[in-house]
């Protein structure tokens, strides 16, 4: 479900509304004043990155020829 910005064009406050389907614009109104006068703001995705585990951090066996298994040494 996506998190849109907005920012209220008569009063200036930012708020953001969670779109359940997609964006209806009936849904979008400044919580502060209760105007629908506003401006979608351009977001910024966010990643969830893990830790690295132990076993992750290890550099990868060469192949048997001592090359890098198609390129894959380095990687991790």
């Amino acid at each position: 479900m996506p998190i849109y910005d907005y920012r209220c064009d008569d009063c200036g406050k930012t708020y953001d509304v969670l779109h359940k389907v997609r964006e209806v614009t009936e849904d979008i109104a400044c919580p502060s004043c209760g105007s629908t006068h506003y401006t979608r703001l351009i977001g910024v995705s966010s990643i969830a990155v893990g830790q690295k585990t132990a076993r992750s951090r290890q550099e990868p066996p060469p192949c048997a020829d001592g090359s890098c298994c198609n390129g894959s040494c380095g990687l991790n």
